[in-house]
């Protein structure tokens, strides 16, 4: 396994994940810019960017670009987060230059047609739409409102009706001209692949990079505020979905680790304290589970679940217990099960190329160096039950934030929640 980059003269970043013996290549870019880089008139830009990328160049059109990489037995995809929106292809090796070409046209070469901006706008109203029916992706959607209200980090991720039914072709190409600059990009490629050979067709393909609208701009984003306030949204669904969450550790913070061990062992898996004491033993969800989402400058740690409306009187109160009862200490035993399964979990998704292209597309833009396995095993060997302890106890004596959907007549009261909380914490 050889994992190396390069860095043009103009800031473009190029990593390669070399796996001999693998016919298949996972090949994208990487762009440091997500709705958190979004004013608030503008958001869900990000994201209808991400959809517009696909509709036609100067040279190709919508249908073009699907046949191109289809016809070769290609598959596309993409993704916009908070922080980051990425676009890549997995392929046979065979076609390494026709992915590039036709990657290389979609960046540099993207026109928007208006034609393609109105059916992808309903495409999107649609996707809205469908978001809103399922309240359990849209708890963690008022969750990041609640935790960091009017800001962009807190806002949608899809945007809103009203401003994504505004946005122009005008309003696209100047984002893409302020935010997509060589500097804040990654080319991705993970699979057989030759370095040296990769770099130098990347610079044959990518020569029209959008550069920035003023010299040396590189515009970011407002460090977020977590200042959380509570969603509790009454609704008639069959099912009531709850998240307990406090401010976490950023991506960046050296503790984040030790906050991936304290993760698992609460509510990582079917070993973990949560899932023992809630689904095995009092029968009450399907699913709960603990979660850290984390940014460059801050996180969120928490528990989800989603149970029976009549059973949240349980629920909660015994997910306390287990959240207080990490206080009192977690045994070797714990720990150590913790990192094989992290570590496991982290070696066995390296086997698949689309998990490699991403994971050092990400890394790169993150840390701006390449992600390694050994320095990553390491950093998780190297904490001890005491940091576990000592971090949980840091996290939970903080603001607690709570978010919530469907019928809660029995969701005790978040003054309720915070007192059973203070028992250990002193909240």
């Amino acid at each position: 396994m050889t994992i190396r980059m390069t860095t043009l003269p103009n800031g473009l970043r190029i990593v390669t994940d070399s796996a001999t013996e693998i016919e298949s290549l996972a090949i994208g870019f990487w762009v440091g810019v997500g709705t958190r880089h979004e004013q608030p008139a503008e958001n869900g830009i990000a994201h209808m960017l991400e959809h517009m990328m696909f509709k036609g160049t100067t040279s190709r059109s919508t249908k073009d670009i699907s046949d191109l990489i289809e016809d070769a037995g290609g598959h596309f995809n993409a993704y916009t987060s908070r922080e980051i929106t990425a676009y890549y292809v997995r392929i046979l090796g065979d076609h390494l230059d026709l992915t590039l070409d036709v990657l290389s046209d979609m960046l540099q070469n993207s026109t928007f047609p208006q034609e393609e901006i109105e059916k992808e706008r309903t495409v999107i109203l649609q996707e809205i739409k469908m978001y809103e029916d399922s309240p359990d992706d849209l708890v963690f959607d008022y969750l990041l409102q609640s935790s960091f209200p009017g800001q962009s980090v807190g806002a949608s991720g899809l945007g809103t009706p009203e401003i994504v039914s505004k946005v122009s072709q005008a309003d696209l190409k100047a984002y893409i001209s302020k935010h997509y600059s060589p500097d804040r990009i990654v080319i991705s490629c993970a699979g057989d692949i030759d370095h040296d050979a990769f770099v130098k067709k990347v610079e044959k393909y990518f020569t029209k990079i959008p550069a920035p609208s003023t010299a040396g701009e590189n515009p970011g984003f407002v460090p977020a505020s977590y200042h959380p306030t509570h969603s509790l949204v009454e609704k008639d669904t069959e099912q009531a979905h709850i998240i307990l969450a406090f401010k976490g550790l950023s991506k960046m913070d050296d503790r984040y680790p030790v906050q991936r061990i304290l993760s698992n062992i609460l509510g990582g898996g079917t070993s973990s304290r949560l899932w023992q004491e809630i689904r095995e033993k009092h029968g009450l969800v399907y699913t709960i589970q603990t979660f850290h989402d984390s940014y460059c400058d801050v996180g969120l740690f928490g528990v989800y679940a989603g149970t029976g409306p009549e059973e949240l009187g349980k629920l909660v109160p015994l997910t306390v217990n287990q959240i207080n009862s990490i206080a009192d200490g977690v045994t070797e035993q714990e720990v150590s099960r913790a990192k094989t399964q992290i570590t496991s979990s982290v070696r066995m998704s390296r086997e698949k190329m689309l998990t490699r292209v991403d994971q050092q597309g990400r890394y790169v833009l993150n840390h701006d160096t390449v992600f390694e396995i050994a320095p990553f095993v390491e950093k998780i060997m190297a904490v001890t039950a005491e940091d576990v302890v000592t971090l949980a106890r840091e996290i939970f004596s903080g603001k607690l934030v709570v978010s919530a959907i469907g019928p809660l007549k029995d969701l005790p009261s978040t003054e309720e929640i915070e007192a059973m909380l203070a028992k250990k914490y002193g909240i």
